[in-house]
Formats: C-alpha cells, sequence, structure tokens
C-alpha cells in the first residue's frame, strides 16, 4: 500500500496500516518532510522521494487531502485500477473492524465555522458524559481517533477530505455554509458543493443551514431525517432562536437550549455554530441540559493553536504559548504548509533540529525578535529554499508588520502560524500580550484587503 503525502494525515494513515501488518511505502514531494518519517522505516515502511506513480503491486493509494485527484500520482493511480482514498475514509475502514463496534461520528464541513463548531459539539458531548474527541481538520487526524478508541468522534471535514471518500456514512452530518472557495481545485462551485454534500450521505439526521442557500440546495438529495437551524424564529423542524433563547423544535416541542447570552465567543455567525452543534448532539440523543452546560462551558483556548480567521483559503492561528522549541514542533506538525512568524528571546535554547525537522512544511518565514539572526542562520542551513523576512521593530507595529508580510506571502491552503519557538519579553509584556497582537494585526490586515472569501 502506498501512502502519498507525509505530512500529519500521512504519518497517521502509515502507522495505521503498518500496525494492520501491511506492507507500506510513504512518498511526497519533499525530500525533508518524508525524512521526518524516519522512525517508520524500523518498523518497516519504504520511503520513496517524488513519485509520480505507483509502485509494482500497489493495490491501494491512501492520499494525503491536498493533493488533487489530476496530480500525476492518484491520476496514474486511478488510470491503473488502483482504488485512492484518503486518510478519513481510511479510519472508516478500520473503524468498522473494531471488536468492540464502531464510533458514533457526528461530522461537520462547510466553508466557514467548521472549527468553532466542532469544537462546541465536543464540550457538549463531554457535559453529556460521552467519551468524544474532535478529530479531522482540527484536532488529531481521524485515523489516530479510531486507534485511541474513542466512541464518539467530532469530526471536523474539509472539501479536499469529502472529496476522496466513499464509505463514510456519518451518524449525523452538517453542512454550515457555501461560499466560492477552492475553485481552483474543485474547478467549480458545484463541484465544490459536491464534495460537502458527501458528509449527508447516509446520515441518520442531515444538519443545514436553512439562512444558507446552498446548505439548503446540498440537503435535497440527503435521505433520512432533516433538521435545520436558523438565526430566526424556529419552525417544526428547526433549532433556532426566539427572543433571548436558542430553542430545539426539531428533537422537541419548543424546547430552550441555552440563553443566547451564554453563546461565546459573541456575534451570529458563533450563534448558527452553537446552533448546528446543539443540533448534531441532539441526533445523538444528548438532553437540553448537557446542550447549556457544554455551550457555557465551551472557551477557545487562550493563545493556544486558536483560529482567529479564515480568508481566501488562509487560516491565521495564533499559538504564541508555543514559547520553545519543543512547543513550537507540536504547532507546526499540525499544518502541512506554514507561513511561520517566529523568534523572541530564545533563552539559549537551539532552534535547528526544530527548523530541520519542519523545513517541508514551511511556505516562508517572517523573523521577529532580539534572536532572530538564530533563526535565519537555521533555516540557512536546514530550508534554503524557505524566503525569510526579518522585521527590525518591535512591539504591536512590529507584529503589524509581521502579519502584513505574511498575508503577502500566503496561499490558499496555507496557514499563517504564529508559533515562535521563544520568549516574548523582548517585544511584549508576555505571550498573551504577543497573541492579542498577531490578533489584532490579523483583523487589521484583512479588513484592507477589499474583498475576502471564507476559507475551509
Amino acid at each position: 500500500m502506498l501512502v502519498a503525502g507525509a505530512g500529519v494525515s500521512g504519518r497517521s494513515a502509515a502507522e495505521a496500516l503498518l500496525a494492520a501488518g501491511a506492507e507500506v511505502a510513504v512518498t511526497d514531494g519533499s525530500a525533508d518532510r518524508l525524512a521526518a518519517l524516519a522512525s517508520l522505516e524500523s518498523q518497516g515502511a519504504q520511503l520513496v522521494p517524488g513519485l509520480s506513480t505507483p509502485p509494482e503491486g500497489t493495490d491501494l493509494v491512501v492520499t494525503s487531502p491536498g493533493w488533487r485527484p489530476d496530480a500525476p500520482l492518484p491520476a496514474a493511480a486511478a488510470a491503473g485500477g488502483i482504488e485512492v482514498i484518503g486518510e478519513v475514509e481510511l479510519a472508516w475502514w478500520l473503524d468498522q473492524e473494531r471488536p468492540e463496534g464502531p464510533a458514533t461520528w457526528l461530522a461537520v464541513t462547510g466553508t466557514n465555522g467548521k472549527t468553532t463548531t466542532v469544537s462546541m459539539l465536543e464540550s457538549i458531548l463531554r457535559a453529556a458524559g460521552a467519551d468524544v474527541v474532535a478529530c479531522g481538520n482540527v484536532g488529531l487526524p481521524v485515523v489516530d481517533a479510531v486507534r485511541a478508541g474513542h466512541r464518539v468522534l467530532a469530526v471536523e471535514l474539509s472539501s479536499f477530505q469529502l472529496h476522496w471518500q466513499r464509505a463514510l456514512r456519518p451518524k449525523a452530518g452538517a453542512v454550515l455554509n457555501l461560499a466560492d472557495d477552492h475553485l481552483d481545485w474543485h474547478g467549480s462551485l458545484e463541484s465544490y458543493g459536491e464534495a460537502k454534500a458527501k458528509v449527508f450521505a447516509g446520515n441518520d439526521v442531515a444538519v443545514f443551514n436553512a439562512d444558507d442557500e446552498w446548505s439548503t440546495r446540498l440537503v435535497e438529495a440527503a435521505g433520512g431525517r432533516r433538521a435545520s437551524f436558523t438565526l430566526g424564529v424556529p419552525q417544526d423542524g428547526q433549532l433556532g432562536v426566539d427572543e433571548d433563547r436558542l430553542v430545539d423544535r426539531a428533537f422537541g416541542e419548543g424546547v430552550e437550549l441555552a440563553l443566547l447570552s451564554e453563546v461565546r465567543p459573541a456575534g451570529p455567525h458563533n450563534v448558527a455554530n452553537a446552533l448546528a452543534a446543539a443540533a448534531l448532539a441532539r441526533a445523538h440523543g444528548v438532553d437540553p441540559a448537557a446542550v447549556a452546560e457544554g455551550l457555557r462551558g465551551f472557551e477557545p483556548g487562550a493563545h493556544r493553536s486558536v483560529l482567529i480567521a479564515e480568508a481566501d483559503g488562509v487560516s491565521y492561528v495564533d499559538d504564541s504559548k508555543a514559547t520553545n522549541p519543543h512547543a513550537a514542533d507540536a504547532a507546526l506538525r499540525a499544518h502541512d504548509s506554514v507561513v511561520w512568524i517566529a523568534g523572541g528571546l530564545l533563552k539559549g535554547a537551539d532552534v535547528d533540529e526544530l527548523v530541520r525537522a519542519n523545513a517541508g512544511r514551511l511556505a516562508t518565514a517572517v523573523l521577529i525578535g532580539r534572536d532572530r539572526g538564530e533563526f535565519s542562520a537555521a533555516l540557512g542551513r536546514h530550508a534554503p529554499d524557505v524566503p525569510v523576512h526579518e522585521v527590525a521593530s518591535g512591539d504591536d507595529a512590529g507584529m503589524l508588520e509581521a502579519v502584513r508580510l505574511a498575508h503577502g506571502s500566503a496561499r490558499p491552503g496555507s496557514v499563517v502560524l504564529l508559533a515562535p519557538a521563544a520568549a516574548s519579553m523582548d517585544m511584549f509584556t508576555d505571550y498573551a500580550h504577543r497573541g492579542r497582537a498577531f490578533a489584532d494585526a490579523v483583523r487589521d490586515v484583512l479588513s484592507e484587503t477589499p474583498a475576502t472569501t471564507r476559507g475551509g
């Protein structure tokens, strides 16, 4: 079996296949990214750089989500009659074989709001006492969540991941919204929508946004029961807002779920996200009290891989808490293509191994802080082809300049990641101040952009 892509999901897929006793080869266009998987060789994996056709004898290709179907390797596999699937599909297959029975999958997709919705759903399910984990396009790869034995999976799915699905049948699935995005990958808005609509395959309950034209259109092909959410007063079959309350008229007769003031972060889009999460939880049988408790208890982690914004296919993530190379390594490994904002006070730490291990996922580096020269030197040694920008000024103005440079370098599918690998006191009061400065700068820079399309 061949794993195409040596990023986060590729590593997980390879490890799972090896554990199942399969003969596994892994390929990637980046030698550095492959080198980061060297530990798999001791488990029997072959690491083969730059394959454009599957090796003879390959009977399955597990592709990373970002690989387009017309890329040479998956196209050659399909032409040769070799099945091509994604890591999420592999997770589904493995889950069906669990001796204790498969987990319950509650899946979320959409152009915007996926991560918040899945995180809210996880909080609600935990309040209900479920053995749940958020996974997929957020948190753990789904293969890892399955192998860990969790009984309920709150799964965030991108259009790329859904494109490669065949057998996936979540108990409940939701499409939050749809707007022009990733058309260079999918070819058209219709094809993008077709990929998103796969989340409705085989549902007991299909959850859709009654206020969104495309979500409403895509659910038409879904079988089984349908439930919608709206920011208006809910009708029969809907969850919505009645004065200052979130109300369920889909799984109950006007049952109050929570107070509007209990939804955090505030804002209409997050109220919609909360309603979608509540609908999925109610589809799983969660009682109203647990919905309220879960929403009250939901807190986006401050400065710990917090999604600040998505625009034009680019995510902006604050991990200012990554104040040393070890923490920054974990932040970087969560993404496949990174515009990295790094630097500060290293306090004697060495960044050589951090840069070497993650060179394959770095698209651009924007360096800030007193010890930025040490980062620059390490990048020159281990990632000489990665463009590097240095910001000499300090304080919030320096962060604004850094974000402007990162924004100008980012491309659809990449992540602008603040993971400094260093302490903050040369430029800021503490890491929280640094994180707030990053978030403010992101909002300022995106407000300067004439038009943006929410990504995912």
